[in-house]
């Protein structure tokens, strides 16, 4: 597909479309004045007849007859330049395929009975067998169950787009009945000879095949040399490192522990209650019964935590070989956006160009640009970014810098030299440097202009009026920047794929928001390239490792434990936050402790970013299954022990195992026989053909122009109706948390997933470090859970039917739905102090000495659980903190409102507002951090801060006023209070800002609703027990 050849725009629904118009011009033939071979550089050699040796009658490309022969006996038997079959001449021997060819046989030299030589060829076979990992796969089976639209022949899978004219379309149809992984470089007019690498892989196999067959003399230190590679290929890709048993057994004894002590310390809480203050007990009961149910929830999917190690040299050793083509696969990376000013477009120009410049083969990386706010903003940078690219990948490749995000490799603050050996560094590094702030200057420039909209909406450069003026009602849109035949940088290397995509939009239609935006992604690129693994990464979230795709491969192409694996997931680490981390943006306990712990289960949970997928899995296909152990079933009689099975019961048993065998293939047969395909995927025969295709590829396709028609047709608004996307196929609809729901979906089928964290994060972006912005995205990922929990989807009862799902992993996704419920109870937790403070009441009576061990011993094993956690987790003390203060911080302000709008969503069917969080930076070091934002979420916590300094004070004054004996029942009051006031202090810390000073509208509100509160106490008291007249039982009677 021509890069930069313009706009492909349209409406499938309007039958209107834009199509380009461009095909790829056929290759000249080959001067044969050169005499040696381009394969392995020997001489081509002369026929029997005495005549030049040409193995291509077609374009005359120089092959000697060894590598013609090996070519059509082990390879894909067609020519590297033209793939046209190489037909059989005189002299070479007849291999499958010849007998459709009507030229005259040649009887004489076919077969050769020399014994000798016939086990010297068969030697080099299965030598050359052994050592390539090229040639022609097995053989296509028939597949007359297919559809007529899924019964064609499926190309290589190479991620390239698609190119062939009419004159050539049997030439292409012909070449794509062979599974050769890629075919052969192809040899451009004017280049005389493949670059040196390459001729020395293929000489170097060449001479091993000519020693077999007597030619050469030996070469054992080769030999064993390659032997050695050989083996270290065959070695798992990756492997679990369990954690040190000295640290995880005492971390499983104490929890054990502490759930028994819970148990006691409850019991005791449930006896034994406070009659003069019976309402305060019953309501802390209450909230410590669920904050123990939520703590079970919470712990115990950390029980089986692991590690994990990848071996990127076995994966190279595997499938990247000196000499033979790559066979890596092919990933398709999704970035995705909506609003350019709060995500700016140089921020998302950073993560392409960090893409574009990741370390895996070109040819095999394909990047879309979801723009689903349909912005001129957003075109004209991503225009501007494909033009960078051109210099700034082969920069990083050459010098093999990280991070490959420019924004972050020039602002890094460490020593840039290290490990530069290259005296061009210091001078090429600066002309980069120069080039990247001209290109800063030129986005900015854009984004300026932006600012501003014309009455008469936006015009691009040739005049026309850009599609997308009307964000809610424009056509699909797709432009490919760089690919095939246009995409090379300033080296004359090629690039990767750079393709922007808008879906179409009309009124009256449901988008679905991110959810199908991703959607249209995964339809689309399955028509361009149909790539078998998927990368989605937010618009902010730069790739820091180029070494991160390959540490996914590691898993996802592992032959033994890869074809299980729906997605691998890495952790999200942030830049731009604060030292302290104030807010606890960095989530370490989450993605060092909890991520872990559901490793060792079935898999982490998806979080949205920074996941690689298989494809198939998003497809709705459920896994393959394999053989299970049979059961043992005994007779009836006692001495047996098992050992004798009933016959009956064991033919049965081998019916089942025979049916669990069946996988994937065998669920693609049932859906072609019973299912509409066009009712699950959609009215696409192109897209429908490409999911059946489990290692990728593209379907055959007359031209470039057909496919962008069809890219057009499946971003089509009305393209998802009546189908089964959004419910059962791709990103699941129905949440605002799309992504813990998708992953839900996968793991109920039977998949598992891989949490992958190398010791350089694989990915970086930014965080929302103002505490307004932090919590409306706090509340935004509650209000999803929320969703999820009262819809069909619920974890709590949702896929009990297929039994793949396990318990404790349940119970994981349980939690992530449960989680907002908690805030009523610790709103209610965090108020309790203040009332005992003001009524001179508490929640529980007077302790013995016994009845306080049960406290004791509680608060031992709680800390002694965090400190063994952060002990085999590597996660600092200050982190905790942070997140057990965030935990309450959170707790009563987003997640009480998230509870609250649910309900309203659930009960009302008052919809809420999906809000973009900005991606934006302040200039000034973490200025951002003391910026105040007004929000309704700041009302509770500070009235609940408020309300408990107040009864401190009362408390205090109470204490001073009554003497020496009201100190002791003062202090547990107090303890409790200051326990609210500790966690609540970097909210407090937010309030002041930079000048220490809380806005007056946050002051006002909160006292107005302490004192409403506290005058309703005094009026009211509803927990304390009232009583008329004397008190008999001190006064007695006559009192």
């Amino acid at each position: 597909m021509e890069a930069s050849a313009g706009l492909v725009a349209g409406s499938h629904n309007r039958n209107e479309l834009v199509v380009i118009h461009g095909h790829e011009e056929h290759k000249p033939l080959r001067n044969l004045d050169g005499q040696f071979c381009e394969i392995c550089g020997d001489q081509v050699g002369l026929t029997v007849d005495g005549d030049l040796f040409v193995a291509c009658n077609e374009c005359g490309f120089p092959v000697c007859r060894p590598c013609y022969e090996y070519e059509r006996r082990e390879g894909s038997q067609l020519c590297p330049q033209c793939k046209t079959r190489y037909k059989r001449l005189k002299g070479s021997p007849r291999v499958e395929g010849d007998e459709d060819e009507e030229d005259v046989d040649d009887i004489e030299h076919e077969f050769n009975m020399d014994d000798e030589r016939n086990k010297l060829k068969y030697q080099a076979e299965a030598m050359l067998h052994g050592k390539m990992s090229y040639g022609r796969g097995p053989e296509d089976e028939e597949n007359s169950q297919f559809p007529p639209v899924i019964s064609g022949r499926s190309r290589p899978v190479s991620g390239e787009f698609p190119i062939s004219s009419h004159a050539h379309g049997d030439q292409m149809l012909s070449s794509s009945l062979h599974k050769r992984v890629h075919p052969y470089p192809v040899s451009e007019p004017g280049s005389a000879r493949w670059d040196e690498k390459k001729e020395e892989g293929w000489k170097e196999r060449m001479d091993d095949w000519k020693l077999q067959q007597g030619n050469l003399g030996p070469e054992q230190d080769d030999q064993d040399v390659d032997l050695a590679m050989l083996d270290e290929a065959r070695q798992p890709l990756s492997r679990k490192v369990p954690i040190a048993s000295s640290k995880i057994n005492p971390y499983r004894m104490v929890i054990v522990a502490r759930l028994v002590i819970l148990c006691f310390f409850l019991r005791y809480r449930v006896m034994n209650p406070v009659q003069d203050a019976f309402g305060l007990w019953l309501t802390s009961v209450t909230c410590e019964i669920w904050f123990a149910i939520s703590w079970i929830l919470d712990q115990f999917p950390k029980w089986f935590p692991i590690d994990r190690e990848t071996y990127l040299d076995r994966l190279s050793l595997r499938y990247e070989r000196e000499g033979e083509p790559n066979q890596l696969c092919p990933v398709d990376i999704f970035v995705s956006t909506v609003d350019p000013m709060k995500e700016p477009p140089l921020v998302t120009a950073n993560t392409i160009l960090s893409i574009l410049a990741m370390d895996y083969p070109v040819d095999k990386i394909s990047c879309y640009i979801s723009d689903d706010g349909a912005s001129m903003l957003t075109f004209e940078a991503l225009s501007e970014t494909a033009e960078f690219a051109r210099k700034w990948v082969p920069f990083c490749k050459k010098f093999a810098i990280e991070p490959r995000a420019p924004e972050m490799y020039f602002s890094e603050k460490i020593d840039y030299l290290k490990d530069k050996v290259q005296p061009t560094f210091v001078k090429e590094r600066r002309a980069m440097k120069r080039e990247y702030e001209e290109f800063k200057v030129r986005v900015n420039a854009l984004v300026a202009k932006a600012l501003k909209v014309p009455p008469e909406g936006w015009i691009m450069q040739d005049g026309t009026p850009w599609p997308g003026n009307n964000t809610k009602d424009h056509p699909g849109m797709i432009q490919v920047f760089l690919g095939h035949s246009g995409g090379h940088d300033t080296e004359g290397n090629e690039l990767p794929r750079l393709v922007y995509v808008s879906r179409e939009k009309r009124p009256g239609f449901q988008h679905h928001k991110k959810a199908g935006a991703m959607n249209a992604l995964v339809r689309v690129s399955a028509v361009l390239t149909n790539a078998p693994f998927m990368l989605n990464l937010d618009c902010d979230h730069y790739i820091n490792n180029s070494k991160a795709a390959r540490e996914a491969m590691c898993f996802l192409m592992d032959p033994q434990v890869g074809k299980k694996v729906c997605y691998v997931q890495f952790p999200q680490r942030f830049d731009g936050i604060d030292r302290n981390d104030r807010y606890a943006n960095r989530n370490t306990v989450f993605f060092d402790i909890n991520m872990k712990g559901l490793d060792g289960l079935q898999g982490p949970v998806y979080v949205g970013t920074g996941c690689v997928f298989r494809r198939q899995a998003l497809y709705g296909y459920n896994p393959p299954k394999g053989p299970k152990r049979p059961k043992m079933v005994s007779c009836d009689c006692c001495p047996c022990f098992g050992r004798r099975k009933k016959q009956k019961l064991a033919k049965l048993g081998a019916t089942e195992e025979g049916v669990n065998l069946q996988g994937m293939d065998d669920d693609k047969e049932l859906m072609m026989s019973q299912m509409n395909f066009e009712k699950k995927f959609g009215q696409s025969a192109i897209f429908v053909t490409s999911t059946l295709m489990e290692q990728g590829g593209v379907p055959p396709s007359s031209s470039p122009a057909a496919l962008l028609k069809e890219a057009i047709h499946v971003i089509s608004c009305g393209y998802e109706d009546k189908t089964e996307w959004g419910l059962e196929l791709g990103w699941i609809y129905g949440s605002i948390t799309e992504d813990i729901l998708t992953g839900f979906k996968m793991h109920c089928r039977g998949w598992r997933s891989i949490y992958c964290m190398p010791r350089r994060p694989a990915f970086k972006g930014t965080a929302p470090i103002n505490l307004s912005d932090r919590l409306n995205q706090v509340l935004r990922w509650a209000l999803g859970s929320i969703e999820i929990f009262f819809s069909r989807h619920c974890p709590c009862w949702y896929g009990y039917n297929d039994k793949k799902l396990k318990w404790l992993e349940r119970f994981a996704y349980a939690n992530t739905t449960i989680y907002p419920f908690t805030s009523l109870p610790l709103l209610a937790y965090c108020t309790l102090p203040a009332i005992c403070l003001l009524t001179d009441k508490f929640i529980m009576p007077p302790i013995s000495t016994f009845a306080s061990l049960y406290f004791i011993a509680l608060f031992i094993s709680i800390y002694a659980t965090g400190i063994l956690e952060l002990r085999w987790s590597g996660v600092s003390i200050e982190e905790w903190w942070r997140n057990e203060q965030f935990w309450v911080i959170g707790g009563i302000s987003a997640h009480l409102f998230a509870v609250v709008q649910g309900l309203l969503k659930v009960l009302a069917g008052i919809d809420t507002n999906f809000t973009v969080t900005s991606k934006s930076a302040d200039d000034e070091d973490f200025g951002e951090l003391y910026a105040f934002k007004w929000t309704t979420l700041l009302i509770p916590p500070t009235t609940v801060l408020i309300i408990n300094l107040v009864g401190v004070v009362a408390g205090i004054s109470d204490a001073i006023n009554n003497g020496y004996q009201s100190w002791g029942p003062l202090f547990g009051k107090l303890f409790f209070a200051f326990w609210v006031i500790v966690h609540l202090y970097p909210f407090l810390k937010g309030l002041m800002g930079r000048q220490n000073r809380t806005p007056t509208i946050v002051v006002i509100w909160s006292i107005l609703l302490a004192s409403i509160f506290s005058l309703l106490w005094v009026r009211i008291d509803p927990f304390v027990l009232k009583t008329k007249g004397p008190d008999t039982k001190n006064c007695g009677i006559n009192c």
